[in-house]
């Protein structure tokens, strides 16, 4: 074997999945067709769940001194209205403003330190597997090889190669609207109107927010104070290949046929261009090809395929490493797909809503934007918007036996006292192993947990208003098992047995040794 998990694609996705495989001690081989990192970005920012877990793994704080905005207003559109969650102490969702190719470039720098590096210029071919292990026919610069993993995770994008040669069907749609996306400086003459509109001299005045015309929409909205982000969405009939670069001249064509009029523009910053997708791969695993990211859903939406795409990496890996160290119960590599397919199918229903506010134009489209926007001046609503967004509203389906609310959910950041010091539930999830957390002095629970203390980390910790008597979190941050305050042992005892045996294996079970190669070692080439 060349490595234990071979990893198509260096984009957020992969390259998270191997920062997850790392700490988890499983060595993925990381092949990018592309020969250097993107500049132009696809994205020009992070938000969601992906935060929370970002600082459960000690990574936010780099993410934010890398940002452009590190606290942004939490203000985001939604099918041409928008959450404003502006007014709220504590919003359901927040965001980090950083462009994408510098996010890339801090998670590439974390796996090589953690001993993983890219090999660019590295195009997946071919793929075939036994019941051993998968071979991957590559090209690169120096000639065509074959790497040998124990499992190909296909990391690659909405045109997938690893998916298509995987044979898993990528169902779904394409809508006409052609989106362009710019960051570009102020204009000369231009000045910004204190309530965000755009002042422009022999023009008028430019409103903020969507402008709708009969050849489509015009998005206005600010950066900083002098950088202008200025966006277009057209039907269009054209099929724009992912590569090709879109120019200033293209952008200012595009701002012309929607409003009339030309439109000066400043120095571009961003120029980019992309099609909505609605598109979910029928499995997300098959044998030992698994997806995940772009390559596993197309969201006809913008600001949320970062997110679900990193959250599967952070899914999948843990479980990865537990079939690699031979202590996985029967069918948890499979419970990849339930969740995150579930998961994906979650977003599809927000980012279709999405859709359905954006395309129309006549007056019924019109009335139904206005009545969604009065719904979310209330809080209630609003908070429930934010948090399917944001990715908090979805649970991991759990084993029968234990009902407790939190079952499922993503476990909030406790603040903990630990042997009279102060730490937090984002402090213990660092090394991103599983957490046995006993809130309430149970020797009776820790001593079950005991039974796991090689795969589980156990603390009796104190917080304050506690959840739950006990908590048993996985490595992805959910809660896999939650004792209600108070019940007795009787009733809790099996079903903490239970959680422990469905997510952590028998505490018996054989952990098979890894050698590793070594982290510079280029497979050996096989001329054909």
């Amino acid at each position: 074997m060349d490595a234990d998990v071979i990893i198509a694609g260096a984009g957020p996705t992969g390259l998270m999945l191997a920062n997850e495989l790392r700490i988890a001690g499983v060595q993925p081989l990381l092949l990018e067709r592309q020969p250097q990192l993107r500049e132009t970005p696809r994205a020009n920012g992070l938000g969601g769940q992906i935060l929370e877990l970002l600082h459960y793994r000690d990574m936010l704080s780099d993410l934010q001194a890398a940002s452009t905005d590190p606290h942004p207003v939490p203000r985001f559109p939604f099918g041409n209205v928008h959450l404003d969650f502006s007014h709220l102490t504590d919003p359901p969702m927040r965001a980090v403003q950083i462009p994408q190719p510098r996010l890339e470039r801090l998670l590439e720098e974390r796996a090589e330190r953690l001993g993983t590096r890219v090999r660019r210029s590295h195009e997946v071919l071919g793929v075939s597997q036994d019941q051993d292990g998968v071979s991957v026919e590559v090209h690169c610069p120096d000639g065509p090889y074959r790497a040998r993993g124990r499992y190909l995770v296909g990391c690659d994008g909405s045109r997938s190669k690893v998916r298509d040669l995987a044979g898993i069907p990528f169902p779904g749609a394409t809508y006409p609207e052609v989106n362009r996306l710019s960051q570009v400086t102020l204009a000369k003459g231009a000045t910004r109107c204190d309530n965000g509109d755009l002042d422009v001299p022999g023009l008028g005045t430019l409103r903020a927010g969507f402008t709708r015309t009969d050849h489509g929409v015009l998005g206005l909205g600010w950066l900083t104070s002098e950088v202008l982000m200025i966006s277009t969405t057209e039907n269009e009939n054209t099929a724009y290949e992912d590569d090709a670069p879109m120019t200033l001249a293209e952008l200012q064509d595009s701002i012309r046929r929607v409003i009339g009029v030309d439109l000066p523009l400043g120095q571009p910053l961003r120029l980019s261009r992309y099609q909505f997708q609605d598109r979910q791969a029928d499995r997300y695993r098959e044998g030992r090809v698994l997806l995940a990211g772009d390559a596993a859903h197309q969201f006809p939406a913008t600001g949320v395929a970062l997110n679900a795409g990193m959250l599967d990496a952070v899914n999948l890996a843990w479980k990865l490493a537990a079939e690699l160290h031979g202590w996985a119960p029967p069918g948890l590599l499979d419970t990849y797909h339930s969740e995150r397919h579930a998961a994906g199918a979650r977003t599809l229903l927000h980012t279709r809503a999405q859709m359905a506010l954006r395309r129309g134009h006549d007056p019924a489209a019109e009335a139904l934007r206005e009545l969604f926007q009065e719904l979310l001046r209330d809080e209630k609503p609003l908070r429930r918007i934010g948090a399917l967004v944001a990715g908090d509203d979805f649970r991991c389906p759990q084993p029968d036996g234990n009902k407790h609310a939190l079952n499922g959910a993503f476990v909030p950041d406790l603040t903990l006292d630990i042997a009279q010091e102060t730490s937090s539930i984002a402090k213990l999830m660092h090394p991103g192993r599983p957490l046995f957390l006993d809130l309430a002095d149970r020797p009776e629970l820790r001593e079950i947990a005991e039974g796991w203390a090689h795969r589980v980390d156990i603390h009796r910790a104190g917080t304050d208003d506690r959840p739950a008597d006990a908590l048993l979190i996985r490595p992805d941050a959910h809660i896999a098992w939650a004792a209600p305050v108070g019940e007795s042992s009787d009733a809790l005892l099996p079903t903490l047995r239970q959680a422990l045996a469905t997510w952590f294996g028998d505490p018996q079970s054989h952990e098979e040794p890894h050698h590793y190669p070594a982290t510079d070692r280029t497979p050996v080439m096989h001329t054909r």
